[in-house]
């Protein structure tokens, strides 16, 4: 297949990478129709239901992102070895496990959203209507888990177009479907639902046409292969490394929320703003970490040390630019930013005040957004994970000492410790991902 023995240059990173740019890009036009639609009946409930409801079920989901870059690093190593059926398996066990995951979502939806609403109240006339989109949404929950599978299938075998593809097919029919429910049936809140109840179910169907090369040899049929043992064992062992440190990185970030909220409710605001350039950053340095991930676990299969490092420098040196545009155009262009973020003038204010670290916050966690993508290919979980938890036990005694000496900034510059630390982490660690290649490290 192409890649494996393609030479690894800027070309093929870009190739991988820029369109998974363009994917991420068209992220954040959905939520904002979404809510532009719903506002056309004039009444605030039917926002915070839509809003709410997305909230809850994207925190559910969540916790099942490990299956997109699990399956990315196993896929990539197998295609690297040139193990056609072990490709293809790893994307079936993986289906497997959404299929399952959705299936308890669904039985246990009556649990799940009374525990939300008891962590989120809400007034009665919101969440009755949240709880009508999450009773139609919820069976979506199949597809949108199995979507994580079938997009790190895709992005190990450097087929990112069909990522973009796959977002714009969603994108398209979810905007189309919600002006003719909403504004052309009136279904409301349930149009909105609906809408994207379908865009899910579809973009599944069309996402495993995209991997149809994963099933054309019959390996989904082989049982004793999908269900062997070592290579489930394997498989449960990278997801759930995955999965903590993830979990611990959110509870970070939740942490940095909670305590600015003890700043006032201007400061909070200005976070929240201000949060939106790391979410920018996130979407547009990820093509070049999974870039990383592809490259780095194709070369990890291959067992080639050469190419862990050669994938690892080009990536990073990528990731690196891209990294110093967005801390200039941060720098740049955040007060104009802020400005249409936060009409407030005492937000924007306080915004402004911050908007140093935000311009940093590129060049500071670049390195460990990279490793991030590294370690995925080489499939380096354990480390990551441990890394994760080093730099976390740093982020909080930055917090203990700076918050309470310098408020806010103290609060930033505690962010700016914890990517700094996990780059740093992972890098003292970065000769085992040369060394799983079947190679001595060289550094």
């Amino acid at each position: 297949m192409t890649g494996r023995a393609e030479a690894i240059g800027h070309a093929r990173v870009l190739r991988i990478a820029v369109p998974i740019v363009l994917s991420n890009a068209t992220v954040p036009l959905l939520g904002a129709v979404d809510t532009g639609v719903i506002g056309q009946m004039g009444e605030a409930a039917p926002i915070g239901a839509v809003g709410l409801g997305a909230v809850i079920l994207a925190s559910l989901y969540w916790v099942f992102g490990f299956l997109r870059m699990g399956t990315s690093g196993l896929v990539a190593q197998a295609r690297g070895a040139g193990d056609d059926a072990e490709e293809s398996a790893v994307l079936v066990r993986a289906l497997l496990i959404a299929a399952g995951a959705g299936v308890a979502f669904i039985l246990g939806q009556s649990f799940l959203f009374r525990a939300a609403f008891q962590i989120a109240p809400a007034s009665a006339g919101v969440e009755d209507l949240a709880r009508h989109y999450l009773s139609l949404r919820i069976w979506g929950a199949p597809a949108t888990i199995g979507l994580y599978a079938v997009t790190g299938w895709l992005i190990a075998v450097e087929r990112t177009r069909g990522v973009l593809l796959l977002q714009l097919w969603m994108n398209g029919v979810n905007i189309a479907l919600d002006l003719w429910f909403v504004l052309g049936l009136d279904w409301g809140v349930g149009g909105v639902a609906s809408a994207t109840l379908i865009a899910e179910w579809t973009g599944l169907g069309l996402g495993l046409w995209l991997c149809r090369a994963a099933f054309a040899g019959g390996v989904w049929r082989n049982g004793a292969r999908i269900l062997d043992r070592e290579r489930l064992m394997r498989m449960a062992r990278v997801n759930s490394d995955i999965m903590i440190r993830s979990v611990v990185l959110q509870g970070s970030f939740t942490t940095f929320v909670f305590l600015g909220a003890r700043f006032g409710d201007v400061t909070l605001a200005a976070n929240q703003v201000l949060m939106q350039f790391l979410e920018i950053t996130a979407y547009a340095l990820d093509g070049f970490a999974f870039a990383a991930e592809t490259l780095v676990g194709q070369a990890v299969g291959a067992r080639v040390a050469a190419d862990v490092r050669r994938s690892s420098v080009l990536t990073a040196k990528w990731g690196m630019g891209g990294a110093l545009v967005l801390g200039l155009a941060f720098w740049l262009g955040g007060p104009a930013i802020v400005a249409l973020m936060a009409p407030a003038p005492e937000v924007q204010a306080t915004a402004r005040d911050f908007l140093p670290w935000v311009a940093l916050a590129p060049v500071i966690g670049i390195a460990s957004w990279m490793f991030d993508g590294i370690f995925i290919g080489a499939t380096l979980t354990r480390e990551m994970r441990n890394a994760m938890l080093v730099s976390v036990l740093v982020y909080a005694a930055a917090l203990v000492v700076l918050v309470g000496a310098f408020g806010n900034h103290g609060l930033w510059a505690s962010l700016m410790v914890l990517n700094a630390a996990r780059g740093l982490t992972m890098a003292r660690l970065y000769p085992r991902a040369e060394a799983a290649a079947g190679m001595a490290p060289t550094m």
